[in-house]
């Protein structure tokens, strides 16, 4: 029998607990597989107990990036050894390397290979923030050279991975349940409710994501400053799940351009910042809007597309390629620095309601095409295979 063990203590924000929460029901439906899964405390807290799996909590986060590296390496092959699981599932971008079983390395953080990022960092000063990426992409470098089998969420960030390593990873994409995504029908809390609810014929734009430079908010900002201009009388509302406050955002970005920005267009009345909410509500959330609206300038799958379209909401992305990959035929595209563009099709979109109807058939068809349980059972192939 196949024993995983998925080491997914760095899993802490953004895609990282939204793999771990939708690949665990799958692997506890596996009756031909076991699985120890490393999280972190908070994480943990979600999961009941399950069949076929066990939780073991890691609290080794404390530190800077090299001391978590140092640590993660130092402790984890004895939980693995304790586990007698036989192949290691590294999530996270980084490889244990000196992995006492094989090991499958999950890739996907475009940051590590992005210009654009690095430039934009620099632009903002934030040379902490540059150290620190430029740390963490060395050791992933090395983590995919190192792994047995390396895999990425897209063929459009495996092919990114084979220019920058010289390895060749295996693309699997991400998956989507819809049942469990729509299934849970508790009610928002009011203070949500209160701010979604619908007084006139606005056009609203969604954008899921907690604050970060390489989401591209600026742009989207801009974007808005000119869409309140040429849909009157019409009121254009964009819905952020977060905050545009210092503190109220993992990581060290600071918010302050992007908060100054607003002020600056005039724009503060046609935001409404939700702040995170839970994922279990998030269905509520895309239902109660018009358009979804990705602007970031660099990605590696992008699950509020595959979500927004499961929801039935026509999508706008930024022309990347892996954009192109999740959505097909059912997005449409613009240059992710420009704001006039991106009102430009925005518009488009809005004030054709054919359009928006076209769409949002093919966004729900394209929707069916992502299967966790798809991606487990290819991962537990990739995983026999290394065992032979």
């Amino acid at each position: 029998m196949i024993h995983l063990f998925l080491d997914a203590s760095a899993a802490s924000s953004g895609s990282g607990p939204t793999y771990v929460r939708n690949v665990v029901p799958h692997l506890a439906a596996r009756a031909d597989v076991r699985s120890t899964i490393l999280l972190s405390p908070l994480l943990r807290k979600e999961f009941q107990d399950q069949p076929n799996i066990s939780f073991v909590e890691f609290t080794g986060d404390s530190g800077n990036a090299a001391a978590r590296f140092l640590r993660t390496q130092w402790l984890i092959p004895e939980l693995i050894r304790r586990s007698g699981a036989n192949v290691l599932v590294s999530a996270g971008n980084i490889a244990l390397f000196r992995s006492p079983v094989p090991q499958i390395l999950l890739s996907g953080n475009a940051l590590y290979t992005s210009t654009d990022f690095f430039r934009d960092v620099t632009t903002r000063g934030d040379y902490k923030l540059w150290l620190d990426t430029t740390f963490k992409a060395q050791i992933a470098k090395w983590s995919a050279q190192a792994a047995d089998c390396t895999v990425a969420p897209s063929q459009a960030f495996a092919d990114e991975i084979l220019r920058w390593t010289g390895v060749s990873a295996r693309a699997i994409h991400h998956g989507f349940d819809r049942d469990l995504f729509f299934r849970d029908a508790e009610p928002l809390p009011a203070e949500l409710k209160n701010k979604l609810h619908r007084t006139g014929d606005d056009l609203r734009i969604l954008f899921v994501s907690h604050y970060n430079y390489y989401r591209n908010f600026e742009t989207l900002i801009r974007a808005v400053g000119v869409l309140r201009n040429r849909i009157t009388p019409r009121q254009v509302n964009l819905f952020l799940t977060c905050r545009l406050e210092p503190g109220t955002n993992p990581g060290s970005y600071s918010t302050e351009a992007a908060a100054h920005l607003v002020q600056e267009l005039g724009v503060s009345t046609n935001l409404v910042q939700l702040g995170g909410v839970p994922y279990h509500l998030l269905h509520h959330v895309y239902r109660a809007c018009d358009l979804y609206v990705s602007p970031a300038y660099v990605e590696t799958f992008a699950h509020p597309l595959v979500e927004a379209m499961a929801a039935g909401l026509p999508v706008i992305a930024s022309d990347l390629a892996v954009h192109r990959e999740v959505c097909a035929d059912a997005g449409l595209f613009f240059p992710a620095f420009s704001p006039s563009q991106l009102a430009d099709t925005i518009c488009r979109v809005a004030e054709s309601p054919a359009l928006m109807t076209q769409m949002l058939q093919r966004g729900l068809k394209r929707s069916k095409d992502f299967s966790w349980k798809d991606h487990v059972a290819r991962m537990i192939s990739i995983a026999g295979t290394l065992l032979q």
